[in-house]
């Protein structure tokens, strides 16, 4: 069975209803979840820019995962978080490949719309390159 999941979060509708995924699949292995957050240095270059107070930018950041940890807390399930920095998918798909990670849980659809448009969405390019098997949540 899994005994740790990694958990990709943006705080968006699609990343919380992965979590409630996350929740139901820890719970019945007693698996430990990892939720890491991507720093899009695009995004980081924009918070420097509009706020000249670095506490705000890390509020900001905190507050993006906020949700997903109350929800592991109030859930009674192990987890760590982890901030990676770079363009999201690359960073989600290095991290996962160099962990021990027996699944990856990821939404559909994260906060970058413009990505997706452009690029093709974050889930599908960490789904066609991990090594383990994934979970997308609509």
């Amino acid at each position: 069975m899994y005994n740790h999941i990694l958990l990709a979060s943006d705080g968006s509708h699609h990343a919380l209803r992965a979590t409630e995924e996350a929740i139901i699949l820890a719970k019945m292995a007693n698996a430990k979840v990892t939720v890491v957050y991507v720093v899009d240095h695009d995004q980081s270059k924009s918070d420097v820019l509009h706020n000249s107070d670095t506490h705000d930018i890390d509020l900001k950041r905190k507050q993006q995962l906020y949700r997903t940890e109350a929800m592991l807390q109030d859930a009674d399930v192990q987890y760590a978080a982890v901030v990676l920095h770079g363009e999201p998918g690359p960073a989600i798909i290095e991290y996962a490949n160099e962990q021990p990670v027996d699944l990856l849980i990821i939404g559909s659809r994260g906060l970058n719309k413009m990505q997706e448009m452009v690029l093709g969405s974050v889930s599908h390019k960490v789904a066609k390159r991990v090594k383990c098997p994934v979970l997308i949540v609509k």
